[in-house]
């Protein structure tokens, strides 16, 4: 229970990564708050992903020794993001860890039957924009705006802004890279702002990492260095123990590779392999 008295805050953990997080730092003894837009298994089955909810996390939740507090809230409306921090910030008086993770823009790749997603930029479809850049990067500045002063007055926080390599490469489509490298580059300017205060930010990178998605298209992908979704939740708790962890702010990190430093291993005991920058390659 390394974490106990530790408050974090992970948007979007309903299901896939955000929810693997949450779990990780409830397994560590950490007070969690969590929002989401999908309240119950029942809704869920009506989501494009096909599972995952609020309901269903506090469920897996029970047993671990942290804390969990769900919150409803959908970031297309920054008021409901605001109204968030805000409640955590009153009950809590702090807030020491978020995680930027909610990212709509993943649902309806198949558009009257045709896969959307690699279709060159002219022809991608204008809602994934707005649910990438409009709601995601956008949802990631409020929750950050919102948190930044209560992190500033106690010199101590840090800000993760979950992304990936497409920031940096072509990784199949271009409003997916534009937003990641919005992600990356927000966290860099954060943390030039917030280092006088001694608080952090930075971006982290997952793997594959073996999601509801991901689990349902296996019989497709090579999984054998795949990572669980709570394994870059042990990534975050290693950061947070970091007594260096103002040298990692501003930059882009890759959470296999802090488990190797941080002597992370994921739930099976293995450490999957940090996929370096030449393993993305345009395509």
């Amino acid at each position: 229970m390394d974490l106990k008295g530790e408050v974090f805050v992970v948007t979007g953990a309903s299901r896939g990564i955000g929810r693997g997080v949450a779990l990780a730092l409830l397994e560590a003894g950490a007070t969690v708050h969590v929002t989401g837009r999908t309240r119950t298994e029942t809704e869920a089955s009506a989501h494009p992903q096909g599972s995952g909810s609020l309901e269903g996390l506090r469920e897996e939740a029970k047993g671990l020794p942290g804390e969990l507090n769900l919150h409803y809230c959908d970031h297309a409306f920054d008021r409901q993001t605001q109204s968030v921090i805000a409640d955590i910030l009153h009950r809590h008086g702090k807030i020491d860890v978020l995680v930027n993770n909610a990212w709509p823009g993943y649902e309806n790749m198949v558009e009257n039957e045709e896969f959307t997603w690699t279709r060159p930029f002219w022809e991608q479809p204008m809602w994934r924009w707005k649910a990438m850049i409009d709601v995601a990067l956008r949802a990631a500045f409020v929750a950050s705006c919102a948190a930044a002063p209560a992190m500033i007055a106690q010199r101590r926080g840090l800000i993760v802004n979950i992304s990936f390599w497409a920031a940096e490469v072509f990784e199949g489509n271009a409003i997916y890279g534009v937003a990641k490298a919005g992600a990356n580059k927000m966290a860099a300017d954060f943390a030039h702002d917030l280092r006088p205060h001694g608080v952090a930010a930075l971006a982290l990178y997952p793997g594959l990492v073996r999601t509801e998605a991901v689990l349902r298209a296996a019989e497709y992908l090579d999984l054998s260095n795949s990572e669980s979704p709570r394994f870059i939740g042990r990534a975050i708790e290693g950061l947070w123990r970091d007594s260096q962890l103002m040298n990692k702010s501003g930059s882009a990190h890759v959470a296999a590779s802090l488990a190797e430093e941080y002597g992370i291993s994921d739930i099976d005991g293995r450490r999957p392999r940090p996929l370096p920058r030449h393993d993305f390659k345009a395509h």
